[in-house]
């Protein structure tokens, strides 16, 4: 199974996520699914997009660090405002909290391998230190 890995720019949390997949322009309806779907915006298609709709998950980096995963439901091309390619990546709107990880920046996405990618975290909790990112954040650079 391959993953995907990408920034949530400008995201500052799990609920704040939650609430920009709700907007509009990150939905799209799919035949198979009743409701839209959260959708990333993205230039490039993946080459393996047979391996990632093999169970693969989309994860994001929100302030340096990777907390959470959504898998991808589908991996579909559309033509963009300036008349250019673009790929939409649909995900399942459940968005699965992970093992935070310390991440540097990095442009558009990247492929994650199954076994570099983080654990889930067992239950509702989206922090499970109940400490602010920022400071998650630093304990994770410093391998505390």
């Amino acid at each position: 199974m391959l993953n995907l890995i990408k920034l949530a720019v400008g995201v500052e949390s799990l609920e704040d996520l939650s609430e920009r997949l709700k907007q509009p322009f990150n939905t799209r309806s799919h035949p198979d699914y009743d409701t839209p779907l959260p959708v990333v915006h993205t230039r490039s298609f993946p080459k393996q997009k047979d391996a990632l709709l093999d169970g693969g998950s989309l994860y994001r980096v929100i302030n340096g660090l990777i907390l959470c995963r959504q898998p991808i439901l589908d991996i579909q091309t559309t033509t963009r405002a300036d008349g250019t390619q673009g790929t939409l990546i649909l995900l399942s709107p459940k968005i699965i909290p992970v093992e935070p990880r310390a991440m540097r920046p990095f442009q558009g996405w990247r492929y994650l391998q199954s076994q570099d990618a983080p654990t889930d975290l067992q239950g509702t909790e989206t922090q499970p230190t109940g400490l602010p990112l920022s400071l998650q954040k630093k304990l994770l650079e410093l391998g505390l």
